[in-house]
């Protein structure tokens, strides 16, 4: 430890520095670095008390966690973990955790990361709580805490803050919607002139998810050939076919398999659909004309005009704009086909399971779930069954009584009317 005088003063003091101005100035040893150069951490003071309790200190951080600096910010941590974090994600999961940081971070990115606290992190969150849906929130908290536990791993913090910390509610966020038949069948008619109608047809009738249909290539959707008894694609065999159908194998999604297990799975095609899928066979065979040495094969299904995949935001925009068309009120997005598909299902009577194969999920349990609206048809079809099972539980006359209509249902009745008429009766002679 040493004494550092102010410039342009003078020492009053030798043994104490008493009455000097300056800085009580310490350190501590580290090692050596590979070159035998020691290494040291400093810190100063105005007393040399603080100066040993900050020693002290720095000591016993030393002793229990990595090197923290205090010039290391938030978003250096969080930037860091985007960029080397996130091995195998896809660049779209990497701007929905940044797109999802980035109002957390308007408000504590500049604090230091070694001291950065679970309130500062609680009171962020809180504050944006109006702003953004739970769901918003979760991915901001929990990216957080992600990226702080990846600057552990690299010794660049003790602690992680952010664990100790539970996502508040965010705002409600929009409920999903599914289209009524006469919508559905409006939508389909505003879309038969546009390059998008296939599009539209494909993911109302088949219910495959958006990025499932952004993915599909041409081999992928096969017809029974009955003379060579197998599947075969159709530019091979073409659409003149009794059986058609598709295989959901691929999506747009990092490493181009499907979301689950389940949602792996092939689907005999609607007659609807084998029509849409042969006008936009024949509108994309003009498109590769039309583009020339411009074309870029993908073999998919649905591209844009010279080859290369659709964008998941200019498809919401053309939907946007046919259902505009279509006068169909609102803000709608192209997932919401496949809601409206199980919505249309449930109101033919299909069961809740068949569905669930149908649209791939893993189990019913998130058929009931996301599509709990919906279900309601399915739910009062229980209290219908129990109707005929068991009349008497149901029918009422005009003044509200029960029709009688055999013997047992009169004995039950009857015993509910002599209990009531006991009890009227205890009523009255009490009131006597």
């Amino acid at each position: 430890m040493s004494f550092e005088h102010k410039k342009g003063t003078e020492c009053s003091d030798a043994k104490w520095h008493g009455h000097c101005q300056g800085r009580f100035r310490g350190s501590v040893s580290l090692g050596f670095d590979a070159g035998g150069k020691r290494i040291r951490r400093r810190v100063t003071g105005p007393t040399k008390t603080a100066v040993l309790e900050a020693m002290s200190e720095l000591r016993e951080e030393l002793g229990r966690a990595p090197r923290s600096s205090r010039t290391y910010a938030v978003s250096e941590a969080v930037a860091d973990w985007l960029d080397s974090g996130l091995p195998g994600r896809s660049e779209r999961t990497r701007t929905i955790y940044k797109d999802a940081l980035e109002p957390l971070l308007a408000r504590i990115g500049h604090r230091p990361l070694c001291e950065l606290t679970a309130l500062e992190v609680r009171m962020g969150l809180e504050a944006l709580s109006g702003q953004l849906s739970t769901r918003s929130l979760q991915i901001a908290r929990n990216s957080l805490e992600r990226a702080i536990r990846f600057a552990q791993v690299h010794e660049r913090v003790s602690r992680n803050v952010a664990e100790l910390i539970e996502t508040p509610g965010g705002r409600a966020g929009r409920p999903s919607k599914a289209l009524s038949l006469a919508q559905a069948r409006k939508l389909l008619t505003a879309a038969e002139a546009s390059r998008w109608h296939g599009y539209i047809v494909v993911s109302l009738l088949s219910g495959i998810r958006t990025e499932e249909v952004r993915d599909l290539p041409w081999e992928h959707v096969v017809a029974w050939v009955q003379d060579d008894a197998k599947w075969m694609p159709v530019a091979q065999a073409g659409f003149d076919h009794e059986l058609l159908a598709l295989h959901v194998w691929r999506a747009d999604r990092a490493g181009g398999d499907v979301k689950t297990p389940k949602s792996r799975r092939s689907l005999r095609l609607p007659d609807l659909c084998v029509e849409a899928l042969r006008r936009h066979w024949e509108v994309q065979q003009k498109d590769r004309k039309v583009a020339g040495d411009r074309w870029r094969e993908h073999g998919l299904v649905f591209a844009s005009t010279v080859g290369t995949p659709l964008v998941a935001r200019n498809v919401r925009r053309a939907f946007r704009s046919i259902t505009g068309r279509a006068g169909i009120d609102g803000q709608w997005t192209p997932r919401e086909l496949r809601t409206s598909l199980v919505s249309l299902m449930l109101s033919t009577g299909m069961p809740v399971e068949e569905i669930a194969r149908l649209v791939g999920h893993s189990s019913t349990h998130t058929t009931e779930t996301v599509y709990r609206k919906e279900l309601r048809p399915v739910i009062r079809s229980g209290a219908d069954a129990m109707d005929k099972l068991f009349p008497r539980s149901a029918p009422k006359s005009a003044s509200g009584a029960s029709t009688d209509a055999d013997s047992g249902s009169d004995a039950v009745v009857g015993r509910r009317k002599r209990t009531a008429t006991n009890a009227t009766g205890s009523a009255s002679d009490s009131g006597r």
